[in-house]
């Protein structure tokens, strides 16, 4: 693979690239919709991807930390850190007027855009770039998606794996090869539109132990009860017709029948909304009718991913699926 050196500039670079990019990463409490951030970097990088500079915070986010085995902050540490509100300036300062990179961006973009709606306020981000969706556009030869491949592939060294700031460094250092691959080839960056929370339903923050929304529990007591971001509502049917199973390599089609298993990185809810926007059917179980089975445990042994392999259903994970999904073909006429 043949990359751009140094030297590349802006006279070289696809018009159609945005002019500046923060490279983001947080760490939170968990990966449901009531959790918190409580750590953050960004990494501000220009037009051809060079580090301009960096930025990181603690947050506390007044309540249990979640999975301190994993991101290693515990209350102690958090006890003095600011509050999301009294960062949100600063943050929002590092952000305005650039492209946000992450990786599994969906998720870090809903974490932000969450913490800002409880601050009354939205964050300044208008498109998001997923280093997942990149690295599948450039088609570049990874074992996996994990951020440890890419920075592998690439040849940056990890040093401290969930901690905001080395994995924003790490990603930061990954993406400019990877920006410079896709100038060179003239590869479209798989920009997504990023709208800002405009309904929020938050309830009083309580503190809670035990089960971690996405996480293995470090404790078998203690119970929470989800806080709801925004009411239920019974979904209508899909008007068009199942046009059978998703075949690899082509566009999902309107009508399709796609399931989910297990946990996502999105809210389960706005994954399924954003299904039914693109003409999909949502079903919550997996027969032979199933087009799509979605998951990022295909050899988890639930009741769906056991069907989809006995039915010989398509199984993809979160990120294919939702690159899938900026691209649904019309249902036949």
């Amino acid at each position: 693979m043949t990359m751009l050196d140094d030297r590349t500039t802006a006279a070289t670079w696809p018009a159609a690239y945005p002019q500046g990019y923060a490279v983001v990463d947080v760490e939170t409490t968990g990966l449901a919709r009531d959790d918190r951030i409580v750590s953050a970097a960004v990494y501000r990088l220009d037009a051809q991807g060079n580090v301009e500079d960096h930025w990181y915070t603690l947050v506390n986010p007044e309540r249990d930390p979640g999975p301190v085995w994993i991101h290693g902050l515990t209350s102690d540490v958090l006890e003095g850190a600011p509050l999301f509100p009294e960062i949100a300036a600063e943050f929002a300062t590092r952000l305005d007027g650039r492209v946000l990179v992450a990786h599994n961006a969906m998720f870090d973009w809903q974490m932000i855009a969450r913490e800002y709606a409880r601050a009354e306020s939205a964050a300044p981000v208008r498109q998001r770039l997923c280093t997942i969706a990149l690295a599948k556009e450039l088609s570049l030869p990874l074992p996996n998606h994990k951020l440890e491949s890419l920075a592998a592939h690439f040849g940056v060294v990890q040093q401290r794996a969930h901690n905001a700031l080395d994995d924003a460094r790490v990603l930061a250092e990954a993406f400019r090869p990877s920006l410079h691959t896709a100038a060179e080839r003239n590869v479209r960056l798989p920009l997504l539109e990023c709208r800002p929370l405009t309904e929020w339903a938050g309830a009083p923050t309580q503190p809670r132990v035990g089960h971690q929304g996405g996480y293995p529990s470090s404790s078998s007591s203690g119970a929470y009860r989800m806080n709801s971001w925004r009411p239920s509502r019974k979904r209508p049917a899909c008007p068009y017709p199942n046009p059978g199973r998703y075949e690899a390599d082509r566009p999902l089609k309107q009508g399709m029948r796609v399931a989910f298993s297990g946990d996502t990185s999105v809210d389960r809810e706005l994954l399924e909304d954003r299904t039914v926007d693109a003409g999909l059917h949502v079903a919550t179980s997996v027969s032979r009718l199933t087009s799509l089975l979605v998951t990022n445990d295909p050899d988890a042994h639930t009741s769906k991913t056991l069907k989809a392999k006995s039915f010989g259903t398509p199984v993809v994970d979160e990120a294919a699926y939702t690159h899938l999904l900026r691209d649904v073909a019309p249902a036949d006429g």
